[in-house]
């Protein structure tokens, strides 16, 4: 017979644990060893669902991760524009992973709670949370930059470039219609079958929301990070890019 939990046991004992995983998960780089027991971080979460404290874990879960993402998205509001695209996709791609270890780890309180009394999936609401507290605050800062880095050959990696573009698709798919040309070179058939003159208009469009944006008083970072030669080097290198289908 399982003991009973009360709700005290619940915040001095059980919660404690979690919340200390959840931070170990929510911080740790690509390949780091977690010192943390998945199978006791599992039962406890399986014996508070089943005691009846799944509301009040739900709760204390999502604001847990709430304010570790309005934590992140500051330090990225804080970034030099040279390093803003790289810190996006880290922070993009760390909460990615943690969600990987943390939406398992919760799986008696999805099907028992979220899925079944709120009608929602675990994995789905936290997906939610970073695109209201991260990616919806830099979407107007982001999209200029990862435009001009497509127009600078080796500003970024293609791999970067990939993973921010993929991610922005996942968590917004209409975000598309701010750069569709740009969002095409990473997600098949977002557009339509277009003749040459449409892809021309689609890279003017890239262009006039660019212009836009920087005139509505984002300023475009990198001008100065040039050094003396590098010009030569940006524009020598751009036909080889472009016919490699890489601006």
């Amino acid at each position: 017979v399982m003991n009973v939990i009360t709700i005290e046991d619940y915040k001095s004992t059980y919660w404690p644990k979690l919340d200390s995983a959840i931070d170990q998960l929510l911080t740790q780089s690509p390949g780091d060893y977690i010192p943390i027991s998945y199978e006791q971080i599992y039962s406890c979460v399986y014996k508070c669902v089943c005691q009846q404290h799944s509301e009040q874990m739900y709760s204390d879960l999502i604001k847990k991760i709430t304010n570790h993402l309005e934590r992140v998205s500051k330090e990225l509001q804080a970034s030099p524009p040279d390093h803003y695209i790289e810190r996006f996709n880290v922070a993009l791609g760390q909460y990615m992973g943690a969600l990987q270890s943390i939406v398992p780890l919760f799986i008696y309180m999805n099907k028992f709670y979220i899925e079944t009394k709120l009608n929602r999936d675990l994995k789905d609401d936290l997906i939610k949370l970073f695109t209201e507290h991260v990616a919806e605050k830099h979407i107007y800062n982001l999209m200029p930059l990862l435009l001009e880095a497509q127009s600078t050959p080796f500003q970024i990696t293609p791999s970067t470039m990939a993973n921010i573009v993929k991610g922005l698709y996942t968590l917004r798919p209409e975000w598309v219609q701010m750069a569709p040309a740009l969002f095409s070179k990473f997600i098949p058939n977002i557009l339509p079958p277009a003749v040459e003159s449409e892809l021309q208009e689609y890279a003017a469009q890239d262009q006039k929301l660019q212009r836009e944006l920087i005139q509505n008083g984002f300023t475009r970072g990198g001008e100065s990070r040039k050094r003396a030669g590098e010009e030569l080097t940006y524009n020598g290198s751009s036909a080889c890019a472009s016919s490699r289908g890489y601006r």
